[in-house]
């Protein structure tokens, strides 16, 4: 099992170096205005130009226009797409599934069959249902309905992750990768190169002893 790891929320061109130095496999930019991590699109695009080819950038939006999704990938490389917001499935259609992580937020056991059913895609991002918000808040997933949602699709755990508990999460999910934004972070939308050390460490060791 080899645990890929996502860290999101990159601003800067110092933490997009340390989080690759770290061994991240992806890193996020938030296009949503509203998040503290907000990234303008321009500066996006000369950090992505900068990464090594094996390390994949990947597009937040949170209810975008279709217009601007189609903006950011005429503007860089990108390896996946994640639509965060209530978008409709019809523009998640649009885009090559390969590329598009759906995320979902389980509260419990009645969102499980929306969410396995949700158009094939390459993976679904599953996140703490924090009402009012579209993520970002630090709080702990559900890593029992993540895992029911594991054992069927491809799925990546995000919400409250931190290098204190990402072990025990990848042991008890059997994700196929973990997104961490705040949980490596000075404060919002600054990385701490420590924590992301210590993180992606703790990931990649569990997976030698999930399941």
């Amino acid at each position: 099992m080899n645990v890929k790891v996502k860290v999101c929320g990159i601003t800067s061109a110092d933490d997009a170096q340390a989080a690759v130095e770290a061994g991240a496999d992806a890193l996020g930019f938030n296009f949503y205005r509203e998040s503290p991590r907000y990234v303008e699109l321009r500066k996006a695009a000369a950090i992505i130009q900068k990464l090594p080819p094996f390390v994949t950038p990947v597009a937040l939006f949170v209810n975008a226009p279709p217009s601007a999704v189609r903006e950011a990938l005429g503007a860089c490389r990108w390896g996946a797409l994640q639509f965060s917001g209530d978008e409709d499935e019809d523009l998640l259609l649009s885009f090559p599934p390969d590329m598009v992580l759906r995320t979902v937020r389980l509260k419990d056991k009645r969102g499980l069959k929306a969410a396995l059913g949700t158009p094939r895609c390459a993976a679904l991002l599953v996140d703490a249902a924090v009402e009012g918000s579209y993520g970002g808040t630090g709080k702990v997933a559900r890593w029992d309905l993540a895992a029911a949602i594991a054992a069927e699709r491809t799925v990546i755990l995000a919400g409250g992750l931190a290098p204190g508990n990402v072990a025990e999460a990848v042991r008890a999910v059997q994700p196929w990768g973990v997104d961490v934004a705040s949980g490596v972070e000075k404060a919002p939308g600054r990385k701490d190169a420590a924590k992301m050390r210590e993180f992606i460490r703790a990931a990649k060791a569990a997976q030698g002893t999930a399941g």
